[in-house]
């Protein structure tokens, strides 16, 4: 399942990893380039709770070899696109794809781990190490043709399906002809909703610094293309190390503290990308990726644990809807950074992190259900 969601969040990271470009190539402007990241997330946000109730309802394990071979397919075909308007649309189904795999994901992921939040933080680990590898993936891809060389990113996706297929094949033999499991325990919405606005304000600092930050480090530390794609493998490989972290620290000191700790550490963090000159910069993007990525995993358990009863719209609210959702503000600092500058348009992410701990405060820790109330077979 790790490596599975690995080869589906590639394509998470191939999108914004693709505008410099779309900027270079095309010649579109940086709120055309952000509108192909708003384009997945969109689509993503709107059908990410639909994927979410279906999971609540019925165990849909075939869903997940199908919606990695989805992601794939949209991002592939977007650097062949004869027009804009077609390239909004093949990337939308790649934000499908991705909508369509994790509510499903993170249920089975949550299972083989029986309750573990190391183990949560290595499939979520995954995930980030997707997105860590698209830089530079989407660079080696390019180089070799442009743009039209894009058909060859669909291989991460072949290899997820195969992955995807061989992981959920035996839970599906335990399961067949049975519905999702209903589990014990009674929902927290007040909780999950609070939860679930300070992971959009942590999605779109994430998002934006994914589609701007190459072209920032460009300007302010200099080096061309080979400066931006190390700031961009940065922000994705702190993932590697802090959701790992996030996990072992959260066993130690409990979810929400250390949750609470990483948006207060992100503040700081993203105030010395947009504020710092010179070569500094690759620091705080260093410590933003570790104020990111630490409560990553925790997010999905904090938010099945408030939703007990509906796993699988919590896992696609935490894993899929709230983090998409920050694509959506992508257009709007595209189009600052097209009236003013990129570090102008930087600057509004310094104050989202600190509404995501305004909104987490005075939060209680859920109490986990156990592996068996929640109906799922943890082996």
């Amino acid at each position: 399942m790790t490596l599975a969601h690995a080869c589906v969040d590639v394509y998470q990271g191939t999108v914004a990893a693709l505008v410099p470009y779309f900027v270079a190539e095309r010649a579109y402007s940086y709120a055309a380039a952000s509108g192909l990241v708003l384009a997945a997330s969109l689509v993503s946000s709107l059908v990410q709770p639909l994927f979410g109730a279906l999971t609540d309802r019925w165990a849909m394990p075939w869903l997940l070899p199908l919606s990695a071979l989805a992601a794939g397919a949209g991002v592939a075909l977007s650097g062949v696109a004869g027009s804009y308007p077609l390239a909004l649309a093949v990337t939308a189904v790649s934000g499908v794809g991705v909508a369509a795999y994790h509510p499903e994901a993170a249920r089975a992921a949550r299972a083989a781990a029986g309750g573990s939040h190391t183990a949560m933080g290595r499939f979520s680990l995954g995930g980030n190490v997707g997105f860590a590898l698209a830089p530079p993936l989407v660079a080696a891809v390019v180089a070799v043709g442009g743009l039209r060389a894009s058909p060859l990113l669909v291989v991460p996706a072949l290899a997820g399906a195969v992955l995807c297929a061989a992981a959920v094949r035996p839970a599906g033999s335990r399961t067949a002809g049975r519905g999702a499991p209903v589990a014990a325990g009674r929902d927290d919405w007040p909780s999950f909703l609070r939860l679930s606005g300070a992971v959009v304000c942590r999605s779109v600092v994430f998002v934006g610094l994914s589609a701007f930050v190459s072209l920032y480090v460009r300007e302010r530390a200099g080096g061309g293309d080979a400066a931006g794609t190390a700031a961009l493998c940065l922000l994705y490989a702190g993932g590697a190390v802090g959701t790992v972290a996030g996990g072992r620290l959260a066993e130690r000191y409990g979810r929400l503290t250390v949750v609470r700790r990483s948006y207060a550490l992100t503040v700081l963090a993203v105030a010395g990308v947009a504020l710092v000159p010179g070569p500094a910069v690759y620091v705080f993007v260093a410590l933003t990726s570790a104020g990111l990525y630490v409560p990553f995993s925790l997010h999905i358990t904090l938010g099945q644990d408030f939703l007990p009863r509906r796993v699988g719209t919590a896992s696609g609210v935490t894993l899929g809807l709230a983090v998409s959702a920050g694509g959506l503000a992508a257009p709007a600092l595209g189009a600052l950074a097209d009236a003013t500058s990129l570090r102008t348009a930087l600057l509004p992410l310094i104050a989202l992190p600190l509404l995501g701990r305004l909104l987490l405060r005075g939060l209680r820790e859920p109490v986990p259900v156990p592996a068996k109330a929640r109906g799922t077979d943890p082996r």
